[in-house]
């Protein structure tokens, strides 16, 4: 279950703005991968840090990514079509120096071209020549570039198509499969919050991405996943903008129990688009492990259980049952760690009312020595309602935190 994350782009907290720093910036995160963003013009006075960045990515075998021009015009007249390529070409050239392994391409608006097959084998003919145009460059005059030892040993890019977000582009999920089925070379990018917006919210548990993925696997017969995810504001089946993932309704956590859960034979790259970059792939990245850890709680409940039936002579059904009960007698403040305080009640299987009586004494005692020293009582709970005062005041980060991410 490979998973790399990385923003769309130098991080924000990057002091230096350029590609190399922002490459030491998300290493030092603790992340692996970053998506190079082209998405209007390709400047010849960056050609110096791209080839860093391509060196610096060649050595720590970190992958490096390419966002092309959003927007594109492969489905109109000869003339758009061509500006459209030749901002792509720029493109091309810049994801050979960085030893890119994507290059993520959008198609467009349809033009005046309906949705259906004619538009599918236009796109479907302008990607073809797009991954052809790729394999030349990449071995275009290789003895001249021995400072690009990727170049002469590796392989081209891949060319990405993304799913559009919006009903008048080109770019639905089945649009991308049909094209890419039949376009050796290229690649679906799944944009999470684009397919999301376009099915009016339809990302919602982590079954909806079993069957995202199931369905991928299914039409093209991959395990490889490029897919984009940030939060995403949407109305009538249309995105507008990007969000961070906390202040949208697409919400991580499905997808990161998906991945955990079902995903054993992934092997993805997320790459974030929120406005928050880097914040929300280390969000990303935490949800993940957070459900690395969930599971590893469940299994060993369960394996705690299968030891306890083979002492007890009960079943794990049983036992399961039985911790569930105990857990709705506990006070609601108590309800949170019952799960992991199940084990030794279960060793007293056979007297399980004591052990709640038992619980429920040494609660009764303080409160019948408390009546002695009443006088005393308030000034302890005023103090301790300032220390609350100050507190609040001092460590509350709630807020911070929302804003943060």
């Amino acid at each position: 279950m490979p998973v790399k994350l990385g923003p769309a782009g130098v991080p924000l907290s990057c002091k230096g703005r350029t590609i190399v720093e922002g490459m030491d910036d998300i290493i030092s995160l603790g992340l692996e991968t970053m998506e190079v963003q082209t998405v209007r013009m390709v400047a010849p006075n960056h050609f110096e840090q791209y080839w860093q960045a391509g060196v610096l990515a060649n050595k720590t075998e970190f992958e490096m990514n390419i966002h092309g021009p959003y927007y594109s015009e492969l489905l109109g007249n000869r003339v758009e079509r061509g500006r459209s390529l030749a901002k792509i070409e720029s493109t091309l050239q810049a994801a050979r120096t960085i030893n890119a392994r994507h290059i993520t391409l959008h198609a467009g608006h349809y033009g005046g071209m309906s949705p259906g097959s004619a538009a599918n084998e236009q796109v479907a003919n302008v990607f073809a020549g797009v991954v052809d145009r790729v394999a030349e460059i990449w071995h275009d005059d290789e003895d001249e570039f021995p400072v690009f030892p990727w170049i002469k040993n590796g392989t081209p890019s891949k060319i990405g198509i993304e799913t559009s977000g919006r009903q008048e582009l080109w770019g639905s999920l089945e649009e991308v499969l049909e094209v890419v089925n039949h376009v050796e070379g290229t690649i679906p990018v799944l944009n999470i919050a684009h397919i999301h917006a376009r099915g009016h919210g339809k990302m919602r548990t982590s079954e909806d991405y079993g069957e995202l993925f199931d369905q991928v696997r299914e039409t093209i017969g991959t395990k490889e996943f490029y897919c984009h995810f940030s939060g995403v504001e949407h109305r009538t089946g249309n995105a507008m903008h990007y969000t961070q993932i906390k202040k949208s309704d697409l919400n991580f956590e499905p997808l990161a129990e998906f991945i955990v859960e079902d995903g054993g034979w992934l092997d993805i790259t997320l790459i974030s688009d929120s406005p928050l970059l880097e914040h929300d792939a280390m969000y990303m990245l935490q949800s993940i492990e957070k459900s690395k850890h969930r599971q590893l709680e469940r299994k060993a409940r369960e394996d705690r259980r299968r030891a306890l039936s083979a002492q007890t002579g009960s079943t794990p059904a049983v036992l399961a049952a039985k911790e569930a009960q105990l857990a709705a007698l506990l006070p609601d403040d108590v309800q949170a760690p019952a799960e992991t305080d199940v084990e030794p009640v279960a060793d007293a299987e056979p007297v399980p009312e004591p052990a709640a009586e038992t619980d429920a004494e040494p609660v009764a005692e303080p409160d019948a020595e408390a009546e002695k020293p009443a006088k005393k009582a308030p000034k302890k709970k005023a103090s301790k309602a300032k220390a609350e005062e100050k507190n609040t005041d001092v460590f509350d980060f709630e807020e911070e935190d929302d804003d943060l991410f």
